[in-house]
């Protein structure tokens, strides 16, 4: 065809890009050839149970002396999701022009757009904005030996070695019980801060605190009290006290879905007493918090898994216990928290979460909320339900896992379009309050490490002896470290707050759990990645454009990526390059529709400048797995 009737990423066509406030105007704009004859063109928009609107376009002039721009400006009233189409009369017939793409649409067109609408008096914390996150896993990052006494419970086995595999053989039983520890701790990230700082990290995520009676600490046994292995309440609130001195806030992981069987709520092995809990005691305050199904044996379970009982999120007694004045929220946030992350979300009911949301922000509109959605969260369903994570009053933004598949699908493969048309739908779907403060990772705890995806065999359906025995050859290590830092450039650079998995800048690698929960090796990193990562963090912190700017993808090939961060407030804008290839490769420097005052290399690759200060030519050779970024200002 040539050319594009409608396309939602163009700003010609639609603007604002992307979600919008209530009440904000959006104005859509269609072009057809002139030789066409268009009759009752209209905007249909409707919302998900309720009836469609058709708004009129009215003709807004000829364009080139070749295509008819017609124009029409709608303001919604409602949050949620809307979908849209467009419609009209040509040669006597009814023609509708849909989605055929990611985002241009034609005749031939059989989907919807979607236009996102959240509460207009949504905002997110500014201090994570521009920021970096760090993930932990407590018991694996670093330990300093405790000064009091507090006696190691029984059933837990300590490694004696740091650097030991993690356990993964089931017991005598069959059962995989998860209780070796390697003694992490929480004064052992407060010795580590200065190490932290040195990676530009302005926030650090630390998987579950609490008292837990299993190594990942997901199956909670007090809410109210730290784990003895990691320390005290004190200990946590001078890691908050310290940490922030070096700019460097803490927000901590909340389970709140299920908790433990082996748990001061539950009991079912009698650790708390012989008759106390809801599995020993049925007039236990805690009994409306479970579901059982032929007491006290049989009852609902998270997964089914009976260690971890689900719990009834809507209870008021849980739900005060939660959420309450002076509850488990606010407790922690009292003690130097700035936030939460909610292990599944997915799994939280709506009222739940809207109730967690005001206990959080009611200690002040800082704090935030991460939830851990795995999908597309304004698209996301769950039992039956669809979600309203973030148009307002819920979560302030997410786990961007779909980000992760984006960027490993794309740096081990280098399916172009794929990777271009999925980051730009998550931004057209995401309000931009959460866009900000998107928490992109390429590894987490649940997931293999992105060192290992990259470079390894794909671990499929091995099992667990497999995953143990398989680690990358010298080989794979050198290729797998080379495209985990085409993957970390666009992770750091890219809309969001790129988050850490601790170890991954030192190298680690590893499979499925617990293989990708190994520890931390000091004194045995890799100091080439490690170096990396700091320089990106430099590079990040030293342009605005990074902090709330917009993205325009300048290029996106099979074995590189180019693309600018842009902010019209600042009038500065970031160009990066980033090669993926094994051959060097040459890039035009640019900055579209602007005039450049200023032209600022932050980190030039093997460069080529022909006349760059007055900006009439300029190109960039970037070397081989490898990127440049190059700043400028400008004026509209």
């Amino acid at each position: 065809m040539g050319y594009s009737v409608f396309d939602s990423f163009s700003k010609f066509h639609k603007t604002p890009f992307g979600a919008v406030r209530r009440n904000e105007q959006v104005t859509f704009k269609l072009k057809f050839p002139t030789y066409q004859k268009v009759e009752q063109l209209m905007l249909a928009i409707y919302r998900p149970g309720e009836k469609e609107k058709f708004i009129p376009f009215r003709f807004d002039g000829i364009e080139e002396r070749a295509f008819g721009v017609y124009i029409c400006e709608f303001a919604p009233q409602f949050v949620g999701l809307h979908f849209y189409y467009f419609t009209c009369v040509q040669n006597g017939g009814r023609v509708h022009i849909k989605r055929e793409n990611a985002s241009e649409g034609s005749e031939r067109g059989s989907m919807l757009w979607q236009l996102t609408v959240f509460n207009e008096k949504t905002y997110t914390p500014d201090w994570l904005k521009g920021g970096i996150i760090y993930q932990i896993f407590p018991d694996r990052f670093a330990r300093i030996n405790a000064d009091d006494d507090t006696p190691t419970p029984i059933d837990r086995d300590i490694h004696d070695h740091w650097n030991d595999i993690p356990d993964w053989r089931p017991n005598s039983e069959g059962k995989i019980t998860n209780s070796d520890y390697f003694g992490g701790n929480l004064s052992g990230v407060r010795f580590k801060l200065p190490y932290l700082h040195s990676l530009g990290v302005t926030c650090v995520y630390l998987c579950p605190i609490f008292e837990s009676h299993e190594n990942h600490r997901y199956c909670t046994a007090n809410y109210e009290r730290i784990d003895p292995m990691l320390g005290t309440e004190d200990d946590f609130k001078l890691l908050c006290v310290e940490a922030a001195e070096l700019g460097i806030n803490i927000i901590i992981d909340g389970v709140f879905s299920h908790t433990g069987a082996d748990s001061v709520y539950f009991n079912k092995f009698g650790r708390y007493g012989d008759k106390t809990g809801a599995y020993r005691d049925p007039e236990s305050p805690y009994r409306e918090w479970y579901s059982f199904i032929k007491y006290p044996s049989v009852y609902e379970s998270w997964w089914g898994i009976e260690t971890l009982p689900n719990v009834n999120e809507n209870s008021p007694s849980y739900t005060k216990y939660i959420c309450g004045d002076d509850g488990i929220l606010q407790r922690w946030l009292d003690a130097g928290a700035r936030g939460w992350r909610l292990d599944v979300a997915d799994e939280l009911p709506d009222e739940f979460i809207d109730n967690l949301n005001k206990a959080v922000k009611a200690k002040g509109d800082d704090k935030i909320i991460f939830g851990e959605v795995w999908e597309d969260a304004t698209t996301k369903e769950s039992y039956g339900i669809k979600r309203r994570y973030l148009i307002g009053g819920q979560l302030d933004s997410v786990m961007n896992y779909p980000f992760k598949d984006l960027i490993i699908n794309y740096i081990k493969y280098g399916d172009a379009a794929r990777f271009r048309d999925g980051v730009m739908v998550l931004l057209e779907n995401y309000p931009k309050p959460s866009v900000d403060t998107l928490m992109n990772f390429i590894s987490t705890h649940d997931v293999e490490r992105a060192i290992t995806l990259l470079g390894g065999e794909p671990v499929g359906n091995h099992d667990r002896a497999w995953q143990a025995e398989h680690a990358l050859s010298d080989r794979d290590y050198i290729y797998g470290a080379a495209l985990l830092r085409c993957a970390m450039v666009l992770q750091y650079f890219l809309p969001g707050v790129p988050c850490i998995y601790y170890g991954d800048e030192a190298g680690v690698e590893g499979y499925k759990d617990p293989f990708n929960r190994r520890t931390y090796p000091w004194g045995r990193e890799d100091e080439t990645l490690l170096q990396f990562a700091r320089e990106l963090g430099r590079i990040r912190h030293n342009c605005g454009s990074f902090v709330k700017g917009q993205l325009r993808f300048l290029s996106v090939e099979p074995d590189s990526c180019a693309f600018l961060r842009y902010d019209d407030k600042l009038g500065e804008a970031a160009a990066v390059y980033m090669n993926r290839s094994k051959f060097a490769k040459r890039f035009e420097v640019e900055c579209p529709d602007c005039v450049v005052t200023k032209v600022e290399p932050m980190r030039v690759s093997r460069t080529i400048y022909e006349q760059i200060e007055k900006f009439d030519a300029g190109f960039v050779k970037v070397a081989p797995y490898s990127y440049s970024v190059i700043k400028f200002k400008y004026n509209i």
